[in-house]
């Protein structure tokens, strides 16, 4: 059974808007190949049905905060003592944990599966997320309910802030609602999922909403034409096993023991090695007036996939690791976090926001162009460099965490890092070095300047060139 939107408004005059956004000169990643690509162009684009307004149902797939009963109540839900660790609160009230704690449970949700299923590298991530609390309230994949509530509003059906929508894409035309799934990455069993639903989504549409662009030279929409499968499901996750990954990913219950509870916690997110800029940029952002006396950084890094010309996640992990030993302070905490980017911009600032919080942070630093993305064909920004910051600011409130706008620093000759207004101020003389010089110097053997980048992150980016 596969639900799908019909409307008789569905299809309106707006519809070109909806379509994807195909360029003449496209630069398309080398394991797509041009038919995989045209056909998923043509199936996203062909997509039928637009959203139009709908009532939310009392209950809806997923989230934790909703009452459910029978088959669509939650499965395995625990209220985490440790949660209590930290100052903040978790979306929706409480972190859930669907990870089974007994071989016995274990074996028993094996046992009830009839197919298995190896999941992507983004499914790993979020499948991981859903079970280890990291995305509470959720506690399975969305139903197409939540999904539209997700992506026309930023909220559940219930209202409760969500900045992207966390979906189960397929091109399995024998999966059904009802199947029992065995999910696996590799020999290792990760979790179950009983699917709820079936659905054809509005992928130009979702696009739109959650990107701002149906172009797909965007990465994101790149990602939703190209990678993702035909169909979304909804469904319930019971988790097993956490995957085993290089580089070690805490959940949200274990990382709040290792915090304070009477102190700001701010979150620094980064998907690339730290330079500089950056490590001065969240080692002053304890100075803010926002954050409170005696607080503490998380840096917590991303290391699951982002764009196709990225750092792999591994290497990023390498020169964390040497630069936590570096620069060791005791008010600055490393943990590596298991989640896919979308380079959704204010979007996924949000996103960002929401994860942080079930880790136990009360702020989060907002950079330039947060999770910004240019176009693959113009070269051009799809987001201005302070649309996160503005839309954080807006939605802090309702989320439950503060956002703190990174200052926006520059290098000189005579004081070192100072704000670029002060720098200008005092008429003091810049130094600047851009990405694509320093990857160009890093490729050349030259020396790098130790004001731009730490000696111990370019010898690791050198070893793994």
């Amino acid at each position: 059974v596969i639900s799908q939107t019909t409307h008789k408004d569905s299809m309106t005059s707006n519809l070109p808007d909806h379509n994807f956004i195909v360029p003449k000169k496209l630069h398309i990643p080398r394991y797509l190949t041009t038919m995989k690509f045209s056909l998923a162009v043509l199936s996203v684009a062909a997509t039928a049905s637009a959203f139009t307004a709908f009532n939310a149902p009392s209950r809806s797939i997923g989230a934790s905060r909703v009452a459910t009963s029978g088959v669509f109540a939650p499965v395995a839900v625990r209220n985490v003592e440790t949660q209590l660790a930290a100052k903040q609160t978790p979306h929706g009230g409480s972190l859930v944990d669907l990870i089974l704690k007994s071989d016995e449970e274990k074996e028993a949700a094996v046992a009830a599966c009839t197919k298995e299923l190896q999941l992507s590298p983004r499914q790993l991530c979020d499948v991981e997320l859903i079970m280890n609390g990291g995305f509470s309230p959720l506690t399975g994949f969305m139903d197409q309910s939540t999904y539209e509530s997700v992506v026309e509003n930023v909220a559940l059906p219930d209202g409760l802030i969500f900045g992207l929508p966390v979906v189960f894409d397929t091109d399995d035309e024998d999966l059904q609602p009802g199947d029992k799934v065995l999910l696996k990455d590799g020999d290792r069993n990760i979790a179950t999922i009983e699917f709820t639903d079936k659905f054809l989504p509005n992928k130009a549409v979702e696009c739109k909403k959650c990107y701002g662009t149906s172009e797909i030279e965007h990465p994101g929409s790149l990602m939703v034409a190209t990678e993702r499968g035909k169909y979304y499901m909804g469904g319930k996750i019971t988790g097993l096993d956490l995957p085993v990954r290089d580089f070690p990913c805490k959940t949200p219950a274990e990382v709040r023991e290792t915090l304070p509870d009477d102190v700001d916690v701010v979150a620094f997110q980064c998907r690339n090695p730290v330079h500089r800029a950056h490590y001065e940029l969240f080692t002053r952002a304890l100075d803010d007036p926002l954050v409170g006396e005696n607080g503490i950084v998380l840096v917590h890094p991303t290391c699951g996939p982002t764009q196709a010309d990225d750092i792999p996640g591994v290497v990023r992990y390498k020169t964390y690791e040497v630069l936590k030993e570096e620069t060791h302070n005791d008010r600055t905490r490393w943990e590596y976090l298991p989640y896919s980017m979308h380079m959704a911009g204010p979007r996924e600032a949000i996103q960002h926001m929401m994860i942080r919080k079930n880790f136990g942070c009360t702020h989060f630093i907002i950079g330039r162009d947060m999770a910004g993305s240019k176009s693959s064909v113009t070269g051009e920004d799809y987001y201005g460099a302070y649309d996160a910051q503005e839309f954080a600011t807006e939605k802090g409130p309702e989320l439950g965490v503060m956002p703190v706008p990174s200052l926006n620093l520059v290098y000189t000759d005579e004081e070192g890092y100072v704000t670029a207004d002060e720098a200008k101020e005092k008429g003091l003389s810049e130094k600047k070095l851009s990405g694509t010089k320093f990857r160009q110097m890093l490729r050349g053997g030259e020396d790098i300047p130790e004001w731009f980048a730490f000696k111990s992150v370019v010898q690791v980016l050198r070893e793994n060139a």
